[in-house]
C-alpha cells in the first residue's frame, strides 16, 4: 500500500515554540489553515482511499479541507500522536527543547530504551505507532492519507523504513504540512517514494519566523535547536 504522512500545519504553540503534546492540543493559525488548504489541492493528484487522524485536534483541522474535497470522513486511530513530552509539556524554554529534541536524537542514534523525561521509551512509542499504521495497513487501501507529528513521523520513519543511500537524513527539515510518501506493509517493510520538507503547498506558505522545535532535528555547538 501507499502511505501519505502529512505534518500537521502550523499551530499556535509551533509559533511560540511550546512542546504541546498533550490532548487536546492547540488550534491552527490562520497560516495553519491556508496550509491545509493548500495541502488538500497539491495532493490532488495522489489516489486516497482514506484519511486517517491522531486525537489531537490540530490534525482534524488540516485533514478537513482534503476530506471535504474528497468526500472522506477522517478516522482517528490511537497511536498516531505526537511523541509525549513527559515533563517538557507546554515549555519552550532551552533545557525543554533541548531535552526533547534530545531524547528523539538518541532513539534515532539506537538507544530505543532511553526514556523521555516523563514520558515513554523509544520502544513504547515505535510500538504503539506500529500498532497504529498496522491497523490501517489491515483495513485494505491502496493508499490513504495520515495526518500526524512531526517529531513521530520522523521517528517512526527513520527506523522503519528499509534502508536505501539514497533516502533523506533523518536531519532534512519536517515542517508543517510537510508530505513523506511510502510504499509497502508492516510485514514486508517501507521504502521511501519521496520526503518534501516543506509545505506541500509551496513555499509561501512557510513562516521562518516561527520557532516551531520539532520541524527540524538539527543543533549548533552551543546546543541551540535548529
Amino acid at each position: 500500500m501507499r502511505l501519505l504522512l502529512m505534518r500537521h500545519g502550523q499551530t499556535h504553540a509551533n509559533v511560540s515554540g511550546e512542546l504541546d503534546t498533550a490532548h487536546p492540543g492547540l488550534d491552527l493559525t490562520d497560516l495553519g489553515r491556508a496550509q491545509a488548504e493548500a495541502a488538500a489541492k497539491a495532493i490532488a493528484e495522489h489516489h486516497l482511499d482514506a484519511i486517517y487522524v491522531s486525537s489531537r485536534v490540530r490534525t482534524h483541522q488540516t485533514a478537513a479541507p482534503t476530506a471535504e474535497h474528497r468526500g472522506l470522513t477522517p478516522t482517528v486511530v490511537d497511536g498516531l500522536e505526537e511523541i509525549a513530552a513527559g515533563d517538557f509539556e507546554m515549555r519552550s524554554d532551552h533545557d525543554a527543547v533541548a531535552g526533547y529534541i534530545g531524547s528523539v536524537a538518541t532513539w534515532l542514534e539506537g538507544d530505543l530504551t532511553h526514556r523521555m523525561p516523563g514520558a515513554e521509551t523509544g520502544e513504547e512509542f515505535l510500538a504503539r505507532y506500529d500498532a497504529a499504521v498496522r491497523t490501517i495497513a489491515a483495513a485494505g487501501h491502496d493508499a490513504a492519507l495520515v495526518v500526524s507529528h512531526g517529531a513521530a513521523l520522523r521517528t517512526w520513519v527513520s527506523t522503519r523504513m528499509t534502508p536505501h543511500p539514497d533516502a533523506p537524513s533523518v536531519h532534512q527539515p519536517l515542517h508543517n504540512t510537510a508530505l513523506i510518501v511510502l510504499d509497502g506493509h508492516p510485514d514486508a517493510g517501507w521504502e521511501m517514494v519521496s520526503w518534501q520538507g516543506h509545505p506541500v503547498g509551496g513555499e509561501l506558505l512557510e513562516d521562518p519566523t516561527a520557532e516551531d522545535p520539532t520541524g527540524d532535528l538539527d543543533s549548533d555547538d552551543d546546543g541551540e535547536i535548529g
